[in-house]
């Protein structure tokens, strides 16, 4: 069955995975910053910025199927560098901007549908210098299991929780090749994660073949989460 299916934030890197990997059989919703990326695929755009815009909602179907929330932030710096606006900021983007489109899309959302959020492993992995960030999505993980649990069995609500990925946001850790062997060798699989590698399970549970799973937070983190083999 074609879908309607909204990502916020669609145009670069994970979220652009997503929309790939579902134009062809499924109307999608793009609303994001910009589109230059989004020529070649059959989308509608909606020019949404996730850190100042409400979205227009007169753009959007009546009934939607799937929702999924890509903006995120890596903002590792000490915790006594960072400001309370920092944390401030991070919240913001990560989380409150999320509730506020949520809550003016979620009366669409129709029986059987599923919405797929962000976190990071950093959030049951302690990290250092992640003390922003991790708070952001750990807000992120107790909205998906309150939310999975609020609207069960009508609407599934699950939670990927990547390690370091190749995309924009993750260029400055992987500026060069001894920064991204470095970052490499850190997960016991031995390489960082690409767009795909989480773009194919956020789509798995937009999908009909995952409708028994819902309130889980899901490592796609090459191991990082649970072994320890250095």
């Amino acid at each position: 069955m074609s879908k309607n299916i909204l990502l916020i934030g669609g145009s670069h890197g994970i979220g652009f995975e997503i929309a790939k990997n579902l134009h062809e059989n499924h109307t999608v919703y793009v609303a994001s910053r910009t589109n230059e990326k989004l020529g070649n695929l059959d989308v509608n755009y909606i020019s949404f910025d996730a850190t100042s815009d409400s979205i227009d909602e007169t753009e959007l179907p009546d009934v939607l199927h799937g929702f999924v929330y890509c903006p995120g932030s890596i903002n590792l710096k000490p915790f006594k560098m960072l400001t309370t606006d920092t944390f401030k900021e991070d919240m913001e983007l990560n989380f409150f901007s999320m509730v506020s489109v949520l809550k003016g899309v979620i009366t669409r959302l129709v029986e059987g549908s599923s919405m797929v959020f962000f976190s990071t492993v950093a959030v049951q992995t302690g990290m250092p210098f992640h003390s922003s960030v991790a708070a952001a999505k750990g807000a992120i993980e107790g909205f998906t299991k309150s939310m999975a649990a609020e609207y069960a069995p009508k609407i599934r609500v699950n939670c990927i929780a990547p390690s370091l990925v190749d995309t924009p946001l993750a260029g400055r850790l992987l500026s060069n090749d001894k920064k991204r062997e470095l970052m490499a060798q850190r997960h016991p699989l031995k390489r960082f994660g690409k767009p795909d590698d989480i773009a194919n399970l956020a789509v798995f549970l937009l999908g009909d073949e995952s409708t028994w799973i819902t309130g889980q937070i899901i490592g796609v983190d090459g191991g990082m989460s649970t072994l320890n083999i250095n």
